[in-house]
């Protein structure tokens, strides 16, 4: 089959990965997009920023990843990975795979002390599984992010909700987990707020 063919067929990208050693076309590699509208949840708080981060942290689990990642790749069956889990997550049912100090690369540029912001990276592989077996693509989403910033009317807490990232896939089933899932951040939220 030709360049010229796979382009047509495929389209011009399609062609430009396969002229770039990429082997989309030559693989069967179509691309599709889908399109979502972002809903993001906003609590914000009026108490200090250190206050929120600390509230916000105590309602999550802080498991060592390195000793956590082994131990859910050596368990055996699902009742022990599930066990494995569940060591690790909070009352409210996440736990922390990653904390971002946004914020300090902006503090290294205007050299101030403000603003703060940090990204957290929190979920729940159980829950995220229920998700991906649904729609794949929910892995795309999951763990969660959660933006915590100090802006001059008080801490906000910023969520992308993940009910609304699914929902051009039509899968009720996984509508159901991700609408759960947005409401336990939402509360989590709220109360680190409060």
């Amino acid at each position: 089959m030709s360049a010229n063919t796979v382009m047509n067929r495929r389209g011009f990208l399609s062609g430009l990965a396969s002229f770039a050693g990429l082997g989309l076309a030559g693989n069967g590699g179509d691309m599709s997009t889908k399109k979502s509208t972002l809903q993001r949840l906003i609590v914000t708080s009026s108490k200090p920023f250190d206050n929120v981060i600390a509230a916000f942290e105590a309602q999550v689990g802080h498991p060592n990843l390195p000793e956590f990642l082994t131990r859910l790749n050596a368990a055996r069956t699902y009742a022990e990975m599930e066990s494995v889990v569940q060591a690790n997550v909070s009352k409210a049912g996440f736990m922390q795979f990653a904390r971002f100090d946004l914020g300090a690369v902006i503090r290294k540029e205007n050299g101030q002390d403000k603003p703060r912001t940090i990204r957290y990276l929190v979920g729940n592989p159980l829950i995220m599984k229920e998700m991906v077996k649904h729609v794949p693509d929910a892995g795309s989403y999951a763990p969660v992010t959660v933006l915590i910033d100090e802006r001059s009317d008080g801490v906000h807490m910023s969520y992308d909700l993940m009910a609304a990232f699914l929902a051009p896939y039509e899968n009720e089933d996984a509508l159901k987990v991700a609408r759960e899932l947005d409401a336990r951040v939402e509360n989590l939220l709220k109360q680190a707020a409060a």
